[in-house]
């Protein structure tokens, strides 16, 4: 039987900063990662939170990842920005490329954001939302290394490959969702094998290429499915051409054949889109689609993306965390 321990929001993030800043992050990087974590474990995305921890460490330790770097920010054309991750953790990344990108966007009416040469492996609602909490529609998407067989096959080929999408709202937090391409996110499978949960049917194949809602069987050496068939598959594959082919870094096949399996996350991609809707729409966009999302609500028990997220953090009392994640964590500092 698994126990939990009560932790406040700043004793978690005092935890998370512990363990990066004892294992090579610098001051900055370490605030920006243990912010991340904190707001994660505070928003409920609990496989995104202290559980990413342990990884994001074995990265720092194999020299992987550049917990002290900088990367290279370029202004390519009145639209585009490139940013150059030079290894180093991709909030890092964000944090210092997405305010030229908003800027961008807000002259120009569209921006794009090409990152590269980073380590992602945090939720993607992070970045999405405070672009759209300028006033800014957001998507953004990476690829991983290979963890979900397109439909029709029982081998990996694709990662996980999130999406997220972000819709900006005045005087009210913005709508958005984060979803991984494949029918559950890896990290989510890891915490269902850690709690002892079963998984929905279709979630995963055993090694052998048979259907199964045991976790592990997924996690260890089986494979994910892309959500809805052909659907997901073929979105899946837009994520890897954009977060890989589009903006010059690779594929998941090719990231997996580069990275040294130290469990950390590898080197990759990202792709993301800002849009102005003051520029783009001739109407009052923000009633228009405040109307809409009003009618959603009233449909039955519809809930908009982001809400439980936004609901969790008015709560400012302390959460309740695996104590052997913590022990694990104490452990690494």
């Amino acid at each position: 039987m698994m126990s939990n321990i009560s932790l406040s929001l700043d004793e978690i993030f005092i935890l998370a900063k512990n363990a990066f800043f004892k294992n090579g992050c610098d001051e900055e990087t370490s605030n920006i990662m243990a912010d991340l974590v904190m707001k994660a474990e505070r928003d409920g995305s609990l496989s995104h939170g202290l559980f990413r921890v342990p990884a994001y460490v074995s990265g720092l330790k194999s020299g992987k990842i550049n917990g002290k770097g900088n990367p290279d920010i370029k202004t390519i054309s009145a639209s585009v920005v490139k940013a150059n991750g030079n290894n180093c953790l991709a909030p890092v990344v964000l944090n210092k490329s997405i305010p030229k990108l908003i800027k961008l966007a807000k002259e120009n009416g569209v921006a794009i954001l090409s990152i590269t040469n980073s380590h992602h492996m945090a939720a993607m609602w992070p970045e999405t939302e405070i672009i759209a909490e300028q006033g800014l529609v957001a998507i953004a998407c990476t690829s991983y290394k290979p963890a979900v067989a397109p439909a029709g096959s029982i081998k990996p080929l694709f990662g996980t490959n999130p999406i997220s999408f972000a819709w900006p709202r005045k005087n009210k937090p913005p709508v958005v969702f984060d979803m991984a391409t494949a029918s559950m996110a890896m990290g989510e499978v890891q915490v269902a094998k850690r709690e002892g949960h079963k998984v929905p049917l279709g979630t995963g194949l055993t090694k052998e290429g048979k259907d199964t809602t045991d976790p592990a069987e997924i996690a260890d050496g089986g494979v994910l499915l892309p959500f809805g068939g052909y659907k997901g598959s073929g979105i899946a594959m837009m994520v890897e051409l954009l977060a890989g082919a589009l903006v010059g870094d690779n594929f998941s096949y090719e990231t997996a054949e580069k990275d040294n399996n130290d469990g950390g996350p590898p080197s990759g991609g990202e792709f993301i889109l800002a849009i102005s809707p003051d520029k783009l729409s001739d109407t009052d966009w923000d009633t228009h689609s405040s109307k809409f999302f009003d009618k959603m609500k009233t449909m039955g028990d519809v809930r908009l993306p982001g809400e439980r997220r936004h609901k969790n953090r008015l709560d400012k009392g302390p959460r309740h965390i695996n104590e052997d994640l913590v022990n694990k964590i104490k452990s690494l500092s």
